[in-house]
């Protein structure tokens, strides 16, 4: 007999030792139950009351970890009656099966399997230790004994049995008992009887087998706990057909399923692994949310409304408290977030508008502006602005503009403003506009461009603190941000004086609407283009409020106004939030000064007090803006043109110009074929008031140098993308357009100082 080298013969040892290795190295029970991680995310309000789960593991289903004290004592004992009888006597490994397995093995006998619940843990917490499709070898169940009895050692019985009943897979994705209890018997694991007990123990030893063996392993499980009574076979077949039949749960459940979704994403790890998340959003405002945007859209099922949304913010954290995504089952679009999406803005953006005028001293809220027909050339041609009742209230104060949000007397304050700079005041507020000034027009000062429920909210929480802009916040305990200044305070609080004005409003709104609150708040409404979106967004002393309804199709509604569609639910929100909470304006910043004011009757009416304007009221001023009286005399076209009378107009950019021509946006094509000193482009100022003034200090600045001045200028056009600015004696940027030339030019010609029919170049 040959004899192998000494070092062969050590190599089956070496390699039984390596395998045994791992044994030692298992951890504890609390970094076992400390590593699990349940496949869904439980979204928590701010308070700690479950909000939303969320499934964040698509791979597997697992529920909460499940301390032994809350299964069903009757799973716990067909447990060990199925898997383990001597599970509480033997330290792991059961060498009395060991010995019986064995044996039946030598005398092909079958025996039941000499595997203990200690050593299916070992395997389930090593995957060395599992068992593949052709079975261990037996370096591996060597290992998966002493594996077991360095368990049995370190952990107690209830330990095992615990962190057994939680990693173990039962049928399909399901791992644990809390998955499998939540999906096929749609309770938790304490509440499990005995059959239930007996199905989940069968799915155990064949966790996908077909329903027939289920249910006779089963049908013997339930024998060994109902001994000496003999369980009803037939109807446990039935309740393991109908188990296995269950559907998946949901992979979200709860009231707030689009914010849930948005709070995860804020997490580094797109929150996989996270078991709990507390949020900002208070769950009872939550509910009331979601019950009052169905309850009224229910109600508004007839007119073609399916959609809806609605966000509520802290006004100084910028926390958000509600996040209302859709209107669940009566959309058949429920998944669009309706916070996020974006859409046309309507009347929402004139606040914005009347704010920047306010603030550039073009107008104070006692101004007057007339709504009536205008014709406003653009480069696409004439723009004919109309008000939303298809009516006209002649000459009304800046005040009852935005209060009754009267279109005409917009589009005339942002041909004051400019669409650029409202444009920039927009931006700044938080609303990316996608395009620029020049793009919308003045089509900007009725809300066409889109915006999303949350900036536009946003945007009115700026206002609501003073005109400083910070961003929303998401995560609960994250430092308020000072705030950034970006837009006139006193400009700011004099809009939501306006804004909670109900006489004011009551041209268009009435005296009794729905916008009209017990307790102070401020809020506009907006109707965009063939009703397809309504708005109403507004704040308290404490709180803003946004809500959209629509269709996420695009598709409009039928007869749905700003008063019937987003408000009624605004206020309700408002109400609960204001239940037990007062609200009170807050007190004018430096820089406004109160005044009282009176409306002379137009030209020709008389000096009835029921020929008045408007009637006489105490109004807010800018510093150096205040003015007594306001009226209209006759133009030199024998029409009526307002006038301030008392002081201060002169101050006022009321009488500023603007630039009638070129529009916006215009492209000049150079032909090569004319001569160049033929081919000028004209630049004009608009009308000013009062007429006098039209010949007076305008400046013309083309690309940041002065060329001209007077009302009137024309130039010798050079090709590329220009910038023609408007200003008065002071330096001061009255309106300005970008305008393109494209084609050929002669350069020593467009060089040369150009004198127009307004002035001669600087």
């Amino acid at each position: 007999m040959s004899a192998w080298p000494r070092w062969r013969r050590t190599l089956p040892v070496l390699g039984l030792a390596l395998s045994l290795t791992p044994a030692w190295a298992l951890p504890d029970f609390e970094a076992v139950r400390g590593a699990w991680r349940p496949s869904d995310t439980q979204v928590l309000d701010r308070q700690g009351e479950w909000l939303q789960t969320l499934r964040t593991d698509a791979t597997v289903r697992r529920g909460g970890w499940i301390a032994l004290a809350d299964v069903s004592p009757a799973l716990r004992r067909a447990l060990v009656l199925s898997e383990d009888r001597r599970f509480y006597e033997h330290s792991g490994v059961d060498w009395q099966a060991v010995s019986a397995a064995a044996w039946g093995n030598l005398w092909a006998t079958r025996t039941r399997g000499a595997s203990t619940l200690t050593m299916q843990l070992a395997g389930l917490l090593d995957e060395d230790w599992r068992q593949a499709s052709g079975g261990r070898s037996l370096a591996q169940k060597l290992g998966q004994g002493v594996a077991a009895q360095v368990l049995d050692r370190r952990w107690r019985k209830d330990q095992i049995l615990e962190a057994y009943l939680n990693l173990v897979p039962f049928r399909g994705e399901l791992v644990g008992v809390d998955a499998l209890s939540q999906t096929l018997f749609g309770k938790a694991p304490q509440g499990l009887d005995e059959s239930e007990a007996a199905i989940a123990v069968a799915l155990l030893r064949a966790p996908n087998a077909r329903e027939a063996q289920v249910a006779r392993r089963a049908c013997g499980v339930l024998a060994e706990l109902q001994k000496p009574a003999r369980p009803d076979c037939d109807a446990l077949g039935l309740q393991v057909s109908g188990a296995l039949q269950r559907r998946a749960l949901d992979s979200s459940r709860g009231d707030a399923p689009h914010w849930a979704r948005q709070v995860l994403r804020q997490q580094a790890a797109g929150g996989r692994g996270l078991a709990q998340l507390r949020s900002t959003v208070s769950a009872p405002l939550q509910r009331f949310a979601v019950q009052t945007l169905q309850r009224h859209l229910r109600e508004l099922s007839g007119r073609h409304v399916e959609d809806g949304a609605v966000l509520v913010l802290d006004n100084a954290s910028g926390e958000v408290l509600a996040w209302v995504g859709s209107s669940g089952a009566l959309s058949r679009a429920g998944e669009v977030d309706g916070v996020l999406a974006r859409r046309q803005a309507g009347s929402t953006l004139k606040p914005f508008l009347y704010g920047e005028a306010l603030a550039e001293r073009r107008l104070t809220a006692a101004s007057l502006i007339e709504d009536s027909p205008t014709h406003i050339p653009t480069a696409g041609g004439l723009y004919i602005p109309q008000n939303y009742d298809h009516h006209f209230k002649g000459w009304v104060s800046a005040r009852t503009a935005l209060a009754a949000s009267l279109n005409v007397p917009a589009v005339r304050t942002l041909v004051m403003v400019s669409p650029d700079a409202l444009q920039r005041q927009l931006q700044a507020v938080g609303l990316p506009l996608r395009e620029t000034g020049d793009y919308y027009g003045y089509s900007l000062a009725l809300g066409s461009p889109e915006v999303s429920l949350l900036s536009l909210t946003n945007a009115y929480r700026t206002l609501a603190n003073g005109g400083r802009y910070s961003e929303v916040q998401m995560r609960l305990g994250t430092p308020a941000k000072a705030g950034q200044p970006v837009f006139d305070p006193a400009a700011a609080w004099l809009v939501g004086d306006i804004l909670s004005d109900a006489n004011a409003r009551a041209r268009t709104f009435g005296t009794d609407s729905v916008l009209a609150t017990r307790f102070w708040t401020a809020v506009k409404t907006g109707t965009s283009k063939d009703m397809r979106d309504n708005w109403a967004v507004g704040w308290s002393q404490r709180y803003t409020v946004g809500v959209w309804v629509g269709n996420a199709s695009g598709q409009p509604m039928h007869e749905v106004s700003g008063t019937s569609g987003a408000a009624p639910v605004w206020a309700e929100l408002m109400g609960f939030l204001h239940a037990r909470l007062p609200s009170r304006q807050a007190p004018p910043p430096p820089g406004l000064q109160a005044q009282a004011v009176r409306f002379d009757p137009p030209p020709g009416a008389g000096s009835a007090a029921g020929a008045w304007i408007e009637a006489p009221r105490r109004e807010w001023f800018l510093a150096g803006t205040g003015q007594r009286q306001f009226g209209l005399r006759e133009s030199a076209e024998g029409r009526p043109s307002a006038v301030g009378r008392g002081g201060a107009l002169a101050g006022l950019k009321v009488a500023a110009a603007r630039i009638a021509e070129p529009a916006a946006g215009t492209v000049l094509a150079l032909d090569p074929d004319i001569p160049p000193r033929s081919q000028r482009l004209q630049f004009r100022a608009g009308a000013m008031s009062p007429p006098e003034a039209a010949q007076t200090g305008l400046r013309w600045q083309l690309d940041g140098r002065e060329v001209a001045r007077g009302a009137q200028w024309s130039w010798l056009p050079w090709p590329g993308r220009h910038q023609m600015r408007l200003c008065n004696a002071q330096g001061e940027v009255l309106d300005e357009v970008r305008f393109e030339v494209r084609g050929a030019g002669v350069r020593s010609v467009a060089r040369q100082p150009a004198t127009g029919s307004g002035g001669a170049a600087s």
